[in-house]
């Protein structure tokens, strides 16, 4: 159900902690790193760069719904969300910690544009390490849940990141892919993709495409409370199949069957009719319990 505007509290425009505090039990967060106890990131600093004390990203624990649950917080107005050394050793603590721990599941709060480039090597490798740490936290049992709403997306490595996980909640407003809009133009050119076009960004990145193609478990409004229930409705009906053969086959199929089914299109419109929507130029008017509605009676 879609809460009046005047009652949402923006997941997009709220800060990391922000976000910790609408989604959890109230009062019921502890942060793993106190500020004294923390950090910036020594390569910045060698780059005569400010940082920031917990390097972009906020780890603790606390409750959902009673849940015991861990929680990763990307700071995306701290250099883009971008994962550096430091930024990625507090998430793969706490992700190695939840393996020990075994809370009802993880809570990746996703704002990142990838790699930190100012710090090269040591961004790529903890791009991986996280990499490792979610599929370890999966195989120990534990759900790990991207929520993707804030202004930098998940992009680069943070998107492989996010399609790592046991499912992703979305909002209208988050973006989902490997390169993002600037980087496909810089690499391209304006004619493969035009950044500042956003209406065609987001129908090629944003929520709502994503949604329909089933990248994403959950669309959400993007409000806080939203947020909050859409990781418990996911939780409540989670069920995490083990590993087999055949099941990585089926995903690679269904991969393949993507590419040959879309691949020539330029445009979200396009793919959206391929999908059976009657009305494509319809879906970005459409509001996210419509969307959800929608998807529903489109053939599988």
């Amino acid at each position: 159900m879609n809460a009046p505007l005047a009652n949402r509290k923006s997941w997009f425009e709220a800060t990391a902690r922000a976000r910790i505090g609408g989604l959890l039990d109230a009062g019921s967060f502890v942060e793993f790193l106190q500020p004294a106890a923390s950090q910036p990131s020594p390569h910045l600093a060698q780059l005569d760069l400010p940082g920031a004390f917990d390097d972009g990203v906020v780890v603790g624990c606390g409750r959902l719904e009673k849940m015991p649950i861990f929680v990763i917080a990307q700071e995306g107005q701290f250099i883009g969300g971008s994962v550096g050394e430091i930024h990625g050793a507090k998430i793969v603590g706490t992700l190695r910690r939840a393996v020990e721990e075994k809370p009802a599941a993880v809570l990746f709060l996703i704002d990142s544009g990838g790699v930190r480039l100012h710090e090269a090597n040591a961004g790529l490798i903890a791009i991986s390490e996280i990499m490792r740490a979610v599929l370890d936290a999966r195989a120990a049992g534990v759900p790990v849940v991207a929520l993707v709403g804030g202004s930098c997306g998940a992009f680069g490595g943070m998107g492989i990141v996010a399609k790592l996980c046991s499912g992703i909640v979305i909002s209208e407003e988050g973006r989902l892919a490997l390169s993002g809009p600037e980087v496909i133009e810089t690499v391209m050119g304006v004619e493969e993709f035009d950044a500042k076009d956003r209406a065609l960004v987001w129908r090629v990145t944003g929520g709502k495409h994503r949604y329909l193609m089933g990248d994403c478990a959950l669309l959400v409004d993007d409000d806080l409370a939203a947020f909050r229930s859409g990781a418990a409705e996911f939780l409540t009906g989670w069920r995490e199949a083990g590993p087999s053969l055949a099941a990585l086959r089926s995903s690679q199929q269904a991969l393949e069957n993507r590419l040959a089914a879309y691949a020539t299109y330029r445009d979200g419109l396009d793919v959206w009719a391929a999908l059976g929507v009657a009305q494509p130029d319809s879906v970005p008017l459409l509001d996210s319990d419509r969307l959800v509605a929608l998807k529903k009676g489109l053939p599988t």
